[in-house]
C-alpha cells in the first residue's frame, strides 16, 4: 500500500499502536519485531481486541484475506514514511533536541516553558529511538503550535535516521560526552553522531540552533549555522556574546539561579532540580522561551514549578534519610558532574551508592578507574559501589556485586539520617535500594 494511502486510513483512524495488549478501539495495529517476539503473530489478536486495521510485513502469520490486514515490505519503515508524511502534512514548527546529558531535562524544561504560550506536543518519558520518534510524531494534530522531539543514539547513524524522519526546524544538542562508547568507538564518535543533527540543519532554508557557549565542542561543529547562544559567566571574555547568561546562586539542595537577557534585568529562580549541571538546561529552556516570545515572568513560573521525576536528579526525603536519585542512567560525563555537585552540597553526613555505567566498551575500565579516583578526593562517609566494573577498580570502598546484595546489606545494618547520593546505569537497578532507606 502507499503511504498516501495508509495515510488517509491513518486520518480516519489517528491511534496508533505497536503492543497487542493494548489495543484502542478503531486503532491501527503495526506488527513491529524485537529480539525476542514477533508482532506478526498477534495480528489478528489485535483486530480482535478493537483494532480497525493491522500493518504486517510477514505473509505466513497472517490471514491476507482479511481486508483489515495490510501487508507492507518492512513494518518499522513503513511507520517512519508515515510519521515523516503526517509531519510534513501539519508543517508543526519542530524543535529537535539530542545531547549525551540532559537532553531529557532539558526537553521537559523547553516543553513546560513553550506551554505557558503555546499548544505544545513533546516526547513522552524516553520514546526517543527510531520507534519512539515516530510514534510521537504520529500524535501531531492540527491543535499543536510547536512539536519538542528528542532524539537518542547508540551508534552512529542514528542521530541522521531519526533526524530524516522528524526534519526539524530548530535543534539543540545540550553536551556531548562519554557514553556508549561501545557503540560509538570513540568519544569523536559521539560527537560526529551527536552533529548528524546540525548536519541537517544546515540543508534547511531559516534554521535555528540554540547552542551552548561555553561548550567548545558544539562550537567548533556549530559553524556556518545561525546560532542563538546561551551560558555561564564562564565565557564571559568572548567576542561572542551569548543571548542568555545565567550562573548558579546556591544548591540547597534544590538549585537557585539567576539569568538575564543581554544587559536587562536579573530574573531569579528557585527550583526543585537537584545539581548545578542542570543550570545549563534551564538556560536552554529560557533561551528558547524567550526566542519564541514567552514573556519572562512566565518562564521564570515553569521553570520554577518543574518537578522532576523518573529517577532524573530526585530528592526524596523518607522516614530515614535524604536520597537524591539520579539512577536512570549514567555515564562518565554524567557521572562525574553527580559526584562534584554532591561533594559540593553543605550537608552530611553523606553518603554514595554508585552502579556501573554500561555500554563503555574498550574504556569501560578506565573510566570506572577515573571515577573511583575522584572519589578518593571527595570527603564521603560511605562509599558503596555496585556492579563487576566497579569490582575491577583499585580501591578500598565497600563493594557489592549486584543490587540484591546491597538490599540484603540494608536490611541487616539499616542507614539513618544520611544525605545520599543513588546513580547508576538503568539496567543495574538501583532505583530499587530506595524503599529500604
Amino acid at each position: 500500500m502507499e503511504i498516501a494511502s495508509l495515510y488517509q486510513l491513518f486520518r480516519q483512524h489517528p491511534v496508533v499502536t505497536t503492543d497487542s495488549r493494548h489495543c484502542p478501539q478503531d486503532s491501527l495495529f503495526f506488527a513491529l519485531k524485537g529480539a525476542s517476539f514477533d508482532g506478526n503473530t498477534f495480528a489478528h489478536a489485535a483486530l480482535e481486541q478493537g483494532c480497525a486495521y493491522a500493518v504486517v510485513d510477514n505473509a505466513s502469520c497472517v490471514d491476507t484475506a482479511d481486508e483489515r490486514i495490510i501487508l507492507v515490505d518492512n513494518v518499522l519503515h513503513t511507520l517512519q514514511l508515515l510519521a515523516n508524511y503526517h509531519r510534513r502534512q501539519l508543517g508543526t514548527r519542530i524543535i529537535g533536541i539530542t545531547g549525551t546529558n540532559g537532553k531529557t531535562t532539558t526537553k521537559e524544561l523547553i516543553a513546560h516553558v513553550l506551554m505557558e504560550k503555546y499548544r505544545v506536543l513533546y516526547t513522552q518519558g524516553n520514546l526517543n529511538n527510531q520507534i519512539g520518534v515516530p510514534l510521537t510524531l504520529l500524535r501531531l494534530t492540527p491543535d499543536d503550535e510547536i512539536a519538542v522531539v528528542e532524539m537518542g543514539a547508540n551508534h552512529p547513524g542514528d542521530i541522521r535516521e531519526l533526524v530524516n524522519i522528524v526534519e526539524p526546524d530548530y535543534g539543540i544538542i545540550t553536551n556531548v560526552g562519554k557514553a556508549h562508547l561501545e557503540g560509538f568507538g570513540s568519544f569523536e564518535g559521539v560527537i560526529r553522531t551527536k552533529g548528524e543533527l546540525y548536519d541537517f540543519l544546515r540543508t534547511r532554508q531559516h534554521a535555528t540552533i540554540f547552542l551552548h557557549n561555553d561548550n567548545p565542542y558544539l562550537n567548533q561543529i556549530a559553524q556556518g549555522l545561525r546560532a542563538v547562544r546561551y551560558g555561564t559567566f564562564s565565557d564571559a571574555s568572548s567576542k561572542l556574546e551569548p543571548f542568555v547568561c545565567g550562573e548558579v546562586v546556591e544548591c540547597a539542595p534544590f538549585v537557585h539561579f539567576h539569568w538575564r537577557f543581554g544587559e536587562g534585568d536579573w530574573h531569579d529562580v528557585h527550583t526543585h532540580l537537584i545539581g548545578a549541571y542542570n543550570v545549563d538546561n534551564m538556560l536552554a529552556a529560557v533561551t528558547i522561551g524567550l526566542f519564541f516570545d514567552v514573556p519572562a515572568d512566565r518562564i521564570d513560573k515553569a521553570l520554577a514549578a518543574y518537578v522532576p521525576s523518573n529517577n532524573r536528579s530526585q530528592l526524596e526525603h523518607t522516614q530515614h534519610n535524604h536520597l537524591i536519585i539520579d539512577a536512570y542512567n549514567a555515564n562518565p560525563t554524567s557521572m562525574g558532574a553527580a559526584i562534584n555537585n554532591f561533594s559540593a552540597m553543605k550537608v552530611a553526613p553523606k553518603m554514595v551508592i554508585l552502579g556501573d555505567m554500561k555500554e563503555l566498551g574498550a574504556y569501560s575500565l578506565d573510566e570506572h578507574q577515573s571515577v573511583v579516583e575522584r572519589l578518593k578526593t571527595c570527603d564521603f562517609d560511605k562509599i558503596w559501589l555496585v556492579g563487576d566494573e566497579f569490582a575491577r577498580t583499585n580501591h578500598t570502598a565497600r563493594t557489592f556485586h549486584n543490587v540484591d546484595e546491597v538490599i540484603e546489606a540494608l536490611k541487616v545494618e539499616g542507614i539513618h539520617d544520611y544525605y545520599i547520593l543513588i546513580k547508576g546505569s538503568n539496567g543495574m537497578k538501583l532505583s530499587s535500594v530506595v524503599p529500604y532507606l
